[in-house]
């Protein structure tokens, strides 16, 4: 079975190569990870809403993409979600689903959010090569009050660079954040590949 656009992406290199292969991809994106059972938004859906408290609480989607991340975070019973990703053919597909309260166009390298408006930020298949910088580890947090919740994953390809575990890292080392779970898991088991699950409390 052909990988179709998922053998480019790891190895994009920049916004603009980004933003090319997201706005052909759009439009094939949810049958071609669906296809090889893209699990990691279900896995930080579940793990989230079981920490959270208040599955009324509001959360963003961050580069939620065509809203798969919404479709999970909505089936684990979190019901006020807000989504932003910074590929306008994407959130055209995140729109049409109709499950967020409101879904925006973001900047790259910025969170649209202010410490406290949101309850949790998830940021799933986000960060890692081809992808999301390390450092957005640390613009997500800056965008939570203490207390809120992180939300994020790292795939095969993100843990096999120090740049993203190290980053990850130094934020507990630091005392920003707290690890409240972990787990590795299935990713995109069709192509092999696995992922772990994080959710870091902001301190």
């Amino acid at each position: 079975m052909t990988k179709g656009f998922l053998d480019k992406a790891y190895g994009l290199n920049g916004v603009d190569d980004t933003q090319k292969l997201y706005s052909a991809w759009s439009s094939s994106y949810d049958d071609e990870v669906g296809r090889h059972g893209y699990a990691t938004p279900a896995r930080v859906a579940k793990a989230l809403a079981a920490q959270i408290g208040d599955l009324g609480a509001p959360i963003l989607d961050f580069g939620c993409g065509t809203g798969l991340s919404g479709v999970a975070l909505k089936a684990a019973g979190l019901t006020l979600i807000d989504g932003v990703d910074i590929n306008e053919d994407m959130v055209t597909g995140a729109r049409e689903k109709g499950l967020y309260r409101r879904v925006s166009i973001g900047v790259p390298g910025e969170c649209p959010a202010r410490p406290g408006e949101y309850r949790a930020i998830a940021a799933i298949g986000v960060i890692g090569t081809g992808a999301a910088p390390a450092g957005t580890l640390d613009i997500l947090l800056d965008a939570l009050a203490p207390g809120g919740l992180l939300a994020f994953s790292y795939n095969d390809h993100a843990l096999a660079e120090p740049e993203f575990t190290q980053r990850r890292d130094a934020v507990l080392d630091d005392g920003r954040a707290k690890m409240v779970f972990h787990e590795y898991g299935p990713h995109l088991p069709g192509v092999n590949l696995n992922s772990m699950v994080y959710l870091f409390e902001k301190l």
